[in-house]
């Protein structure tokens, strides 16, 4: 096909209309809150970080910039205070009335470690000056801030204990008076948003060869621990405090953790391809992203657990999950696959002229005609670096111009795939042979839609037969457990065999290689020997046959972990 014929084409299966920034979701350093009724508005609040990556230690300053806008209209209120309070993990940092004049409220945010007070928020020092027709609200005469002038423009300021920890921050936004600031609301538009600082762990593992590899964890929700690394399969481990009640679940937007490997150490170097499980359930593949790209001589694998995979986790895990006050992480890597890619660059819609985008498309070449392939997605800038927080579409036809597959996103008010690192896998059923087109346009990045990387492309793609797929494995294993097992774990729960009768059982059967645990590394007692009750459970569940073989294996493990089970060699 002509190129331009082509690209004619991809624009006429791109009708997706011209949208607005009125959609409430995180960003990347940015999030923007649920809108509420204001006279005939959609009022909201949006809070964004400048840089929007923040790593505590690594700046002195950074700006956070609170908007209050219609959403119907995109349009700004003006003269506006802002009752603003910042917390993290329960304690309040800091709590200060603002006023500004055009809506867009910027704050310079100097973090000051080393605060030795009870109450955190007594270490916080506001800088401005009472607002005239404001009483009690800072406020800085001078140039009005945009995104290019922050180190001139005129704007408050809060030095304290701000940005010294990693883990997620809790913006509240009251607002108080809105188009005039006499005018005082009746009732408080509240809202509430989060933004993530990040903190870099180090850590050293120790290989089967004694070597000693460097690892860095960097959280972006809460400082990690107890981490491990298991050489019976290269795996890494660790786990950090998390919240999975479901009223909380369902606030948190994504919990984001990246682990870095030097390239060096085989089981990590570019091309593997890895996998990862929460709380022992293993997670989607979207959920885990490998970013060879950012470092020569580093890999980045990144967790990115959004709240629909949380839910997901809860919802395999059952109610006993909700009081667990802890999140286990693990990162298998697997054998390197054999990648096959395609990369193109993007036009946009007016004149078809390149746009600053590169998109790259790789995939398994084991996976062909009648499977799912996990597609990987990668989007350059010009100087080919990771574009983030893109928002993107992609169709695909086979060679009939039939359409197979498409995906806008699946958020009804937020239009487009969200792939906040710039690496993205999508699972694309490919019904037959033969030769496919993927058409993929970058709407924008960021909450606004930033224009900048926005265009269209194509790509021509082969598909073979495939060679047969198996099942990816789960960890551990599936193992053969013969059913008069379940007699023992009947009695147990029903508290018919007492705790060490049933673990004695399990002992001699493991030792006999009558029930069979994948390796699983024998944790020290800590002192209590107490079963935990979700794992009575699980033996009565898995005796009722309604969990299956591998999810009471689990519990053997957790046991075996813990210390509170011995296995003898």
């Amino acid at each position: 096909m002509h190129k331009f014929a082509l690209l004619l084409s991809i624009i006429a299966v791109f009708t997706i209309p011209v949208i607005l920034p009125n959609a409430f979701a995180h960003g990347l350093g940015g999030d923007q809150a649920e809108p509420l009724s204001f006279g005939d508005m959609e009022v909201t609040v949006r809070t964004q970080l400048s840089p929007s990556d923040i790593t505590v230690g690594e700046l002195d300053s950074a700006n956070m910039q609170i908007r209050f806008f219609d959403t119907l209209t995109d349009t700004n209120l003006d003269k506006v205070t802002y009752r603003v309070e910042v917390w993290q993990s329960g304690e309040l940092l800091a709590r200060n009335l603002f006023y500004d004049m055009d809506g867009r409220l910027d704050v310079k945010i100097k973090p000051q470690p080393n605060c030795n007070k009870n109450i955190l928020e007594e270490c916080s020092i506001y800088g401005g000056s009472e607002h005239v027709s404001a009483p009690g609200a800072l406020f800085v005469q001078g140039a009005e801030c945009t995104d290019d002038n922050l180190d001139i423009c005129a704007r408050p300021s809060i030095t304290g204990p701000i940005f010294v920890k990693g883990g997620l921050y809790k913006i509240r936004v009251d607002i108080e008076a809105a188009t005039s600031p006499r005018t005082v609301l009746a009732n408080l538009l509240s809202y509430e948003t989060f933004v993530s600082v990040a903190q870099e762990q180090d850590f050293l593992i120790k290989t089967a060869n004694a070597e000693e590899i460097p690892v860095i964890v960097k959280t972006y929700y809460d400082e990690v621990d107890n981490f491990k690394f298991d050489t019976s399969d290269n795996s890494i481990s660790f786990d950090m405090p998390f919240d999975w009640s479901p009223s909380y679940v369902d606030l948190v937007q994504v919990v984001h953790e990246e682990v870095r490997v030097p390239k060096t150490f085989a089981p990590y170097a570019e091309g593997k391809q890895f996998q990862g499980f929460v709380n022992g359930v293993e997670i989607d593949q979207r959920a885990l992203l490998n970013d060879p790209y950012s470092y020569d001589d580093t890999n980045i694998v990144h967790f990115l657990i959004t709240k629909n995979e949380l839910q997901k986790i809860n919802e395999k895990l059952g109610a006993d999950n909700y009081d667990n006050l802890k999140m286990d992480l693990k990162l298998v890597p697997l054998s390197e696959a054999s990648r096959s890619s395609t990369e193109f660059y993007l036009v946009d819609t007016t004149n078809y002229e390149q746009v600053p985008t590169t998109v790259n498309i790789s995939w398994d070449g084991k996976y062909g005609a009648n499977q799912e392939i996990p597609f990987e997605f990668t989007f350059f800038n010009e100087n080919r670096e990771l574009i983030k927080d893109v928002k993107y579409a992609y169709f695909v036809f086979d060679e009939f111009d039939n359409e197979i597959a498409s995906n806008v996103g699946d958020d009804n008010s937020s239009l487009g795939i969200d792939s906040t690192e710039g690496i993205d896998v999508q699972r694309i059923f490919v019904p037959s042979q033969g030769q496919i087109r993927v058409d993929v346009k970058v709407l924008g990045t960021g909450l606004d839609y930033d224009p900048k990387y926005a265009g269209i492309g194509s790509a021509l793609i082969e598909i073979g037969p495939g060679a047969p797929v198996s099942t990816t494995p789960s960890v551990p294993e599936k193992a053969p457990i013969p059913d008069w097992i379940k007699n023992n774990a009947e009695w147990w729960a029903a508290g018919q065999i007492d705790d060490n009768s049933f673990i004695q059982g399990i002992q001699y059967l493991i030792k006999e290689d009558v029930l069979k645990i994948p390796p699983t590394t024998q944790g020290s007692s800590s002192g209590s020997n107490e079963i935990p009750v979700w794992i009575k459970n699980n033996a009565e569940w898995w005796a009722a046959g309604q969990i299956d073989d591998n999810s009471f294996i689990q519990g053997i493990q957790y046991l075996i972990k813990e210390g509170i089970m011995r296995i003898q060699s």
